[in-house]
C-alpha cells in the first residue's frame, strides 16, 4: 500500500507540474493580473474580444487541453501500475475529481485580459473578420489538432535526443551510469557511505560529465 500511495504522490505532483507550469504563488499572481487587466479593458473591446473566444472556441479548447492532459497522466499511472488495481482506481478517482475542480470558465476569463494586452481593437475586429470566414472557421477548428501533433512529435523526438545522448555518453564514459547512481545516492541521504568505485574517478570534464543525471 505504501508503494502504491508513493507511485500516486510522484504522478500526482508530475501531474501537478504539468498542468500549471508555476508555483501557486505565480498563478494566484497570474489571476490577480489579469482580474485587474480585465476591470481596466474598454467595454466594447471587452465585447469584441469574447466574441472572437466564443468564435474560435476557446473554452472548448481550454477544457480539451486539460482533459488531454489528465488523460496522458492516466495512462501513463495505469501503464506503470498495470497490475495494481488499488493504484488505478486512486489514479482514477483523482482525475475525476481534477475535472470537477477544473474551472475553464476562470481561465476564458484571463484570456479576455491576455489578448488585450497582445492586440489592438482594431487587431481584434480584423481577426473577428477573419474567424468568421470559412477559412478562419477551418484554422479554428484544426489549429487546436495540429498544435497536440506538434507536441507530440516534439516529444517523441526529445525522448530520442535523450535516449541516445545518453547511449554516446555511456560508450565515451563506461561509469558515468554508476557514477550518476552515486551522484543520487548522496543526493538522497549526504551521510551515506558511498562505496569506492574500483576505477579512478575522472576528473576535470570527464568528472562533470561523469555526474551528470541520466535524461
Amino acid at each position: 500500500m505504501k508503494a502504491v500511495l508513493a507511485l500516486m504522490v510522484i504522478y500526482v505532483g508530475t501531474f501537478l507540474v504539468a498542468i500549471q507550469g508555476a508555483s501557486n504563488t505565480s498563478v494566484e499572481a497570474s489571476e490577480q493580473n489579469s482580474a485587474q487587466a480585465s476591470a481596466s479593458i474598454d467595454a466594447v473591446k471587452e465585447k469584441e474580444i469574447r466574441s472572437l473566444l466564443e468564435l474560435i472556441g476557446a473554452r472548448d479548447s481550454i477544457q480539451d487541453a486539460a482533459s488531454s492532459a489528465t488523460e496522458q497522466y492516466r495512462q501513463k499511472m495505469l501503464e506503470t501500475s498495470a497490475n495494481n488495481e488499488r493504484a488505478q482506481v486512486l489514479t482514477n478517482a483523482y482525475l475525476a475529481e481534477f475535472q470537477k475542480k477544473f474551472d475553464a470558465d476562470t481561465v476564458t476569463n484571463q484570456w479576455v485580459g491576455i489578448y488585450d494586452k497582445h492586440f489592438t481593437e482594431d487587431e481584434i475586429k480584423d481577426l473577428l473578420e477573419f474567424y468568421g470566414s470559412p477559412l478562419g472557421q477551418k484554422v479554428a477548428v484544426e489549429m487546436p489538432k495540429i498544435t497536440r501533433e506538434a507536441q507530440l512529435a516534439t516529444r517523441t523526438a526529445s525522448t530520442q535526443a535523450a535516449r541516445l545522448a545518453w547511449q554516446d555518453l555511456r560508450a565515451e564514459y563506461p561509469n558515468a551510469g554508476e557514477n550518476f547512481r552515486a551522484f543520487n545516492t548522496r543526493r538522497r541521504n549526504p551521510n551515506a557511505n558511498v562505496p569506492a568505485q574500483p576505477q579512478a574517478q575522472p576528473s576535470g570534464t570527464q568528472q562533470a560529465l561523469g555526474d551528470s543525471p541520466q535524461p
